[in-house]
Order: C-alpha cells, then structure tokens, then sequence
C-alpha cells in the first residue's frame, strides 16, 4: 500500500551547460561580417540608384536631341502681288495708291506649337518706310505650315518725296523696295522645355512698274534664340 501513496518526483529540468564564452577574436570576426553585410547591401542599392539615374540620364538625352530637341520655326515669302499700278503713271504719281500683298508662311518643324505675338511688316523704299502692315498673333500647330496674307497699303504720295521715284519711273527701270518682317514667339513642349524664338526676314523686291510685275524677290532671314 505504501507503494500506491508513493509520490513521484518530479524530475528535475535538464541544466544547458553554459555556452563558452566568445572570445575577442570571435566577436571581432562576427562584427566584421556584420559590417561586410551591411557595406555589400549598401553598394548593392547605390549601385540599383546609380543605374536608374544613369539610364534616366540617358532617356532624357535621348529625347533632348530628337523628341525634345526645339528646332527653329522657318518664314519665307511665297509671293507678292500688286493692285493698283496700272493706274500710276509719270503724271499721277502723287494721287495713286498701291496694295501690296505678300504672301507669308511660317513652317514650325516641332513637336509642339509655336505661338507668336502680334507684330507688324515694314515696306521701304529707298531706306524710307512707305507703309506698315500688322501681323496679327497666331499659332503655327506642331509640324504645320501657317499661311499669313500680309496687306501694306502704299501711299505713292509718300514714295513721290523722293525723287528717284520719277526718273525711275520715267525711266522704265524697275523700283526696287524692301520689306522687313519679324515673327517673335515661344515653343512649349510639356511645359517643361520652354524656348522663345525671334525669326527675321528681309526681303528685297524688284517692281516692272511698266510691265506691272514683280521682277525679281530675294529674301535673307535670320533666326535668334
């Protein structure tokens, strides 16, 4: 019976040895792979960043001298026609009036629009201004042409005042006038590359005023950013 009222023991929990202890070596060991760790993931993201940045870099080159790249818009003077010259001669010079149209365009090369201001053309003769004509703001859409009728109203009266005007005349020799033009507008492309662009033309022009025809047209323009 003492048997069965025998309490058991509990046992008695296993003791973990204690672990060695580390010695110096062994912490500088484990703290220097650590910090091996540690360098490696650092030069492992630098290096991701690096890459990104680099390809990025390379993207926007790219773009830069292609998609990006703003080119400068082009004017030229398509033709010049006249009204009214047949009814001038040498003895009504100075009760006539002539209308002077010049057929302009803008050509914009880019990928965006090129908007310019409100302007005005200028027509000499024989370095004095004979009349002005206004140009009025528009807009040249990506890779469009636009087409401008510029319309000078010439007072003869006002070219009569010099009197080359009447030996010329008389003479049959051609009457040579100049006309000046400039185009002042901006290129925006994602509102990011912005360029404001001044395009130039002058042009000089050659009058029958016998034959009541344009002779002769050069035109020299100039771009400046």
């Amino acid at each position: 019976m003492a048997d069965e009222y025998h309490e058991e023991k509990p046992l008695t929990p296993a003791i973990k040895p204690p672990s060695p202890p580390i010695t110096v070596d062994e912490a500088l060991s484990i703290e220097l792979r650590k910090q091996h760790r540690g360098f490696r993931n650092r030069t492992i993201c630098c290096g991701i960043i690096t890459a990104v940045i680099l390809i990025i870099s390379v993207v926007m080159l790219i773009l830069g001298f292609t998609i990006f790249h703003v080119k400068n818009p082009k004017i030229n003077l398509n033709s010049v026609s006249l009204t009214g010259l047949d009814r001038v001669n040498s003895t009504g010079l100075a009760t006539n009036n002539l209308t002077v149209v010049a057929d302009v365009s803008v050509k914009n090369p880019n990928v965006a629009a090129f908007r310019f201001e409100k302007t005005n053309s200028s027509l000499y003769y024989r370095g004095a201004v004979v009349s002005v004509a206004d140009i009025p703001a528009g807009v040249a859409k990506a890779r469009r042409t636009i087409r401008l009728d510029v319309t000078f109203l010439v007072t003869v009266a006002e070219m009569a005042r010099n009197p080359q005007l009447v030996s010329d005349f008389m003479a049959g020799k051609p009457l040579q006038v100049e006309s000046y033009t400039e185009i002042i507008g901006k290129v925006k492309i994602l509102h990011i590359i912005k360029r404001k662009v001044t395009v130039t033309m002058n042009c000089s022009i050659a009058v029958n005023a016998t034959g009541r025809t344009i002779v002769n047209q050069e035109c020299k323009k100039h771009v400046s950013i």
